[in-house]
């Protein structure tokens, strides 16, 4: 329990300072990795996750996330939040019952997102709704577990930042500690969200901006989501087909990780 608490409360302290970088593991090797690195916190990817698993993104059930989200808790001593896409059910209570298990099982925190896995988003409505239940599962938590609200629309194809912005104001009332609009690529959008809304905003990293330029547009929190398990698998990718295709074993002289990436103690 303490060791819970004092992860919980240094990712909640991290919302209060500097903004910062919360890279995105796939798997335990990978969240060790990272910690060794120098990260400050972590963030479970659904899709790298399920590539794991040899699945797409969606295709895997709350059981198996809980089970992940413990893993990769007690792969490092930095705090973990985890995605936990729609809650796996439309219903509140399928939300609140999702932030309760990996609360459970470790996290400090963890994402609720309005699109369901049919493929529409959530009225606006209920998706506030759902925010509210898992914000009050995330508050009956033996630790200050840091909720995190995420409007789908950039990454849906509705690119409208107005309804984005109503909809990341409803969840914040909702009790959300922070808000997230995976896809904005603009200084401006994210300036737009930054000024709206009162509570830390996290944004997706993509290419065309840097994370300094991020940072500047009002960014407390910047990710990466599956992308760093997509660069790992594109290398693994080529330097397979190098192998088939030519019998090409160039790519192949890299060396196994550092000890002191699995070493607690060090």
């Amino acid at each position: 329990m303490r060791d819970r608490l004092a992860k919980a409360e240094a990712f909640r302290a991290l919302h209060a300072g500097p903004a910062f970088v919360i890279p995105n593991p796939w798997d335990a090797g990978s969240a060790r990795m990272l910690a060794a690195l120098g990260f400050r916190a972590l963030a479970t990817t659904s899709s790298g996750f399920a590539f794991t698993l040899g699945r797409l993104d969606g295709q895997v059930t709350l059981d198996e996330v809980v089970a992940h989200a413990e893993a990769i808790d007690r792969a490092t001593d930095l705090p973990v939040s985890v995605d936990l896409e729609n809650g796996y059910g439309p219903e509140p209570e399928a939300a609140a019952r999702a932030v309760t298990r990996v609360a459970e099982a470790g996290a400090a925190g963890a994402s609720i997102e309005d699109f369901d896995r049919d493929g529409y988003l959530y009225e606006p409505a209920l998706a506030a709704e759902r925010i509210r239940a898992a914000a009050e599962a995330a508050r009956a938590s033996t630790v200050p577990f840091t909720l995190t609200a995420r409007a789908e629309n950039h990454i849906r194809g509705n690119d409208d930042i107005g309804d984005t912005i109503a909809r990341l104001a409803a969840y914040e009332a909702a009790g959300a500690d922070v808000l997230y609009a995976p896809g904005l690529r603009t200084a401006a959008d994210i300036r737009s969200l930054c000024a709206a809304v009162a509570r830390p905003v996290n944004v997706l990293a993509l290419p065309g901006m840097s994370v300094a330029e991020v940072i500047e547009a009002g960014a407390q929190r910047v990710s990466v989501g599956g992308g760093l398990t997509w660069v790992a698998i594109g290398a693994a990718e080529r330097a397979a087909r190098e192998l088939l295709e030519r019998g090409d074993l160039s790519s192949f002289g890299g060396s196994p990780p550092p000890r002191e990436w699995f070493d607690r103690s060090g």
